[in-house]
């Protein structure tokens, strides 16, 4: 499965394109508009940061505690139910006078819904594409989720100037609606992929399995850090420059899409092995020269250019699989989504502190040379996997055929 022709005939593949790309523009919308509303009440970088990622705080817990169920639930109903669960909590959060405090124990309880998301979600793509297929389908997945950060940012941008911050998110809670009607008549109904019950002690073991191996670790490791540190510099992008944030967002979005279309479609097996270690760089590299405070233009060039970088955490996915047993893939993806959250969430937090005592344009340049340097540690347990070794030659001689001589050895 190597064309998009052949990705989309895939049953199923397209409803659950549908509901990636329809809740992606209704997060996109509800986060810038949640960021604003924020700032606009407290003028704190640190609050704003905290709005648009904080939630994320909870997919860590939710990793240790919820996790097993991603794999133990019927992917359909709990991807409508989630979608239900993030359409209501978005309507509360855009009701008027609604105090700052409050928005926060909301956000970290659909944090801990999201955290099951992830996991039901690839999972179920894994089920529904081959095992070749799983990197190109997931490719086009983040290519709509770019593709929905530049048109949602840049909408969403115009609708908080035009209809205020709470008209955009009920916007974004009409879009979570759509999202859920879409998983439940577009999916097909599917049993678990896992039998048994939900429990803290299996979301616990299986973790624990996953981590054990020195090789995961590395990825994982790669996977949340950097990019969480390089998401608390976009989540510095309101206080950075309040009237242009959703231009330097959308810029991040497509500089995301270009590297996942890359990567995905075109990017032959052997490059996508040497490209890994350079693209993990770039994602850092162009917020060093924040330092100076860049024009708008060079700025957003630099973030498209760094978001370029994600497409590392693509090819680091295609490792994970080949590092960890098919029955487990579904809590693999599950914990890398949810340490990733929580990881983005962390960077947010130490972004937003940093910016309170020096300014937002020095804590991004912070937060990249930090990035820099935890690639560079975890470069050497990264290197590329052996190749598998071939099958050995039986040395068992088969029955000769009666009436037949035996082959001579050699």
């Amino acid at each position: 499965m190597r064309t998009y022709r052949d990705l989309f005939r895939a049953p199923e593949y397209t409803p659950l394109f549908a509901t990636v790309t329809v809740q992606m523009a209704a997060q996109t919308v509800s986060g810038l508009a949640l960021g604003t509303l924020v700032y606009d009440k407290t003028h704190s970088p640190l609050l704003s940061a905290l709005s648009m990622f904080g939630a994320s705080f909870a997919q860590m817990i939710g990793a240790l505690t919820l996790l097993s169920a991603a794999d133990r639930l019927p992917p359909r109903a709990t991807l409508a139910f989630s979608a239900l669960a993030f359409a209501a909590g978005t309507g509360v959060l855009a009701i008027p006078g609604l105090p700052v405090a409050a928005m926060f124990p909301i956000l970290l309880l659909l944090g801990l819904v999201a955290s099951v998301l992830g996991g039901v979600r690839y999972g179920l793509l894994s089920e529904i594409l081959p095992p070749e297929g799983y990197l190109i389908g997931r490719s086009v997945l983040n290519m709509s989720v770019g593709t929905m950060q530049i048109v949602g940012f840049g909408i969403g941008g115009v609708m908080v100037a035009a209809f205020t911050p709470r008209g955009t998110l009920v916007t974004g809670a009409v879009l979570y609606l759509v999202t859920a009607l879409v998983a439940l008549f577009g999916l097909t109904s599917r049993p678990p992929r896992a039998a048994g019950r939900p429990s803290l002690s299996q979301t616990w073991r299986t973790n624990v399995e996953l981590l054990s191996s020195t090789p995961r670790r590395y990825v994982y490791l790669a996977m949340w850090v950097p990019n969480g540190l390089i998401v608390g510099c976009e989540a510095l992008f309101v206080s950075y420059s309040p009237h242009h944030a959703g231009v330097l967002l959308a810029s991040a979005a497509v500089g995301m899409l270009i590297g996942d279309t890359m990567t995905g479609r075109f990017i032959s097996p052997e490059w996508r092995v040497r490209l890994g270690p350079p693209l993990r760089l770039l994602l850092a590299a162009p917020y060093l020269v924040f330092v100076v405070h860049p024009p708008l233009a060079v700025g957003a060039a630099l973030v498209l250019l760094a978001s370029i970088g994600y497409a590392a955490t693509l090819l680091l996915q295609e490792r994970l699989m080949a590092l960890t047993p098919t029955d487990m893939h579904g809590h693999a993806l599950g914990l890398h989504s949810s340490g990733m959250l929580t990881m983005q969430a962390v960077g947010a937090t130490l972004a937003g502190l940093v910016a309170q005592v020096t300014s937002p344009s020095m804590a991004m340049t912070i937060m990249a040379i930090v990035s820099v340097a935890v690639t560079l540690a975890l470069a050497p347990g990264l290197r590329p996997l052996p190749k598998p070794a071939p099958e050995p030659e039986s040395t068992i001689e088969p029955e000769p055929i009666p009436g037949q001589p035996r082959p001579a050895r050699a």
